[in-house]
């Protein structure tokens, strides 16, 4: 019976991008918690918390930016869970129904694009705090070192992901406990040790400028964080059976991104107090040292293979989705070569913080109005259900169109509507409205969402949806 389990777990992902099958279906929802745990208990998270006291927040009101904005986030997350665990489909497959049959190859290059990105990023941070414990062991920080670790991780995270789902799954099982021990005793040392946390430390801004950077904090890392992941939600729910209820699936999903995303955000927010940088060499040696160190090094190695596991795993879906003819394996190996240079190119910028910031905030333009384009479809249009066969048939017959130019023109319209309250780090990120009229505020995730979703319902109310009963769509291969 072991030798039988272990099988099922550790068994090769055949599937691409078509429905999966009923019979394939044997995730649950305390393993997608362990999923998206796992990607989420990685050293990036400290950057998350960190960030707030960089753009010279307080504590305490970055704390709370970080839970409220999550809070929200992350049920916007969730939300698309529910959407690959109804029809057995992927993220950019589903958004067809939106988009039209090849519309949606748009919103699956950008989504390729940003993921070999996030693999750069969600490596850059771990390597720096691995190469500072390693110089407690008399190892020096140089490029050599540098690179051998951003090489090992990379290839671990790439081998794992081109085993697919099946692998991803069993690893995220087995180690987040482990790593979330290892956290759980970081926080204690953190938290006690007189000297590492300075809890009275408050905003120096004047008034205008902490309205702004609140907002900016909002949107880069409180509701911003959960819809960064939206583009991937339905490539692993849709390996949960439809006998599992949605609201399990959402729960558990939801569960599963806000405790560890909130937890390690306040631990870097609270060791930044102190620091008062993103630095991890500075946070390593604040807190950790000799056998402590051993340990957050094993979480810190841990980190971006969980996380970069899964974007090695979607990016290839993307890439799929928008009608690339090559095989899985193939494309997830491309990502991996990508996104170690990219994570090279981050590992030698002068200022982690301030790329990361704007690198959050111009994903989140393009991500914000095409969430809204979709959940207004999904949810609302079409009230959950897809033809799922419509999704795959060739574009000139599909139900939903070639390119369905009411989803097009409305996430266009989210894009500008969010530019113009976005308020970025640098000029080209920075619109009209927030400079002019709002002090700096940022309100880009909300208007980019509401906007896109309202102008789509609107533009398509006289198109015929292509709806069946329920039962109709069930994923079929």
């Amino acid at each position: 019976m072991a030798t039988a389990t272990a099988a099922a777990e550790l068994r090769a992902d055949v599937h691409s991008i078509e429905p999966i099958p009923e019979r394939d279906k044997d995730s649950t929802g305390p393993q997608q918690m362990w999923i998206w745990a796992g990607a989420n208990i990685a050293p990036i998270n400290w950057a998350l918390g960190a960030l707030g006291i960089v753009l010279k927040l307080g504590l305490w009101e970055t704390i709370a930016v970080i839970v409220v904005g999550n809070l929200i986030g992350c049920a916007i997350f969730a939300a698309f869970t529910v959407m690959g665990h109804k029809t057995g489909v992927n993220q950019m497959v589903l958004c067809r129904s939106a988009f039209g049959r090849r519309g949606a190859y748009l919103p699956s290059a950008l989504m390729f694009v940003m993921t070999l990105g996030w693999i750069g990023v969600n490596t850059y941070f771990p390597v720096k705090i691995a190469v500072a414990i390693l110089g407690q062991f008399g190892i020096g920080d140089t490029w050599l070192t540098n690179l051998l670790v951003v090489t090992v991780v990379m290839v671990l995270q790439v081998l794992i992901g081109l085993y697919g789902f099946y692998a991803i799954r069993t690893f995220e099982k087995y180690t987040v406990p482990i790593t979330a021990a290892i956290m759980v005793l970081m926080s204690f040392l953190a938290w006690t040790r007189p000297g590492v946390v300075n809890w009275g430390l408050t905003s120096s801004l004047p008034p205008g400028a902490h309205l702004a950077m609140l907002s900016l904090l909002m949107t880069a890392i409180g509701v911003g964080w959960g819809i960064s992941w939206v583009t991937w939600a339905s490539d692993y729910s849709r390996f949960v059976p439809r006998t599992e209820s949605s609201a399990s699936v959402f729960w558990y999903s939801y569960v599963g991104m806000f405790v560890p995303t909130v937890w390690l955000a306040i631990l870097g927010a609270t060791v930044a107090s102190v620091t008062l940088d993103t630095d991890p060499a500075k946070m390593v040696s604040a807190v950790f040292g000799g056998l402590t160190s051993l340990l957050v090094l094993l979480m810190v190695l841990h980190g971006p293979i969980a996380t970069n596991i899964l974007n090695v795993y979607s990016a290839a879906l993307a890439a799929l989705s928008m009608g690339v003819r090559l095989s899985r394996t193939a494309m997830a190996l491309i990502a991996g070569v990508v996104g170690y240079l990219v994570t090279i190119y981050f590992v030698f910028q002068p200022s982690f913080a301030k790329a990361f910031d704007n690198w959050m905030i111009s994903l989140l333009l393009w991500m914000s109005p095409w969430a809204g384009v979709v959940l207004a479809d999904f949810f609302v249009k079409r009230h959950g259900r897809i033809d799922v066969a419509e999704l795959y048939r060739e574009p000139e017959r599909s139900a939903y169109g070639d390119v369905n130019w009411a989803g097009i023109v409305a996430f266009v319209a989210g894009l500008i509507a969010g530019w113009t309250v976005e308020d970025g780090l640098v000029p080209a990120l920075q619109g009209p409205i927030s400079t002019r009229l709002l002090g700096g505020a940022d309100l880009s995730w909300l208007v980019g969402i509401v906007v896109a979703g309202g102008v789509y319902l609107l533009a398509s109310r006289q198109a015929v949806a292509a709806t069946v009963p329920e039962p109709a769509g069930r994923a079929r291969g």
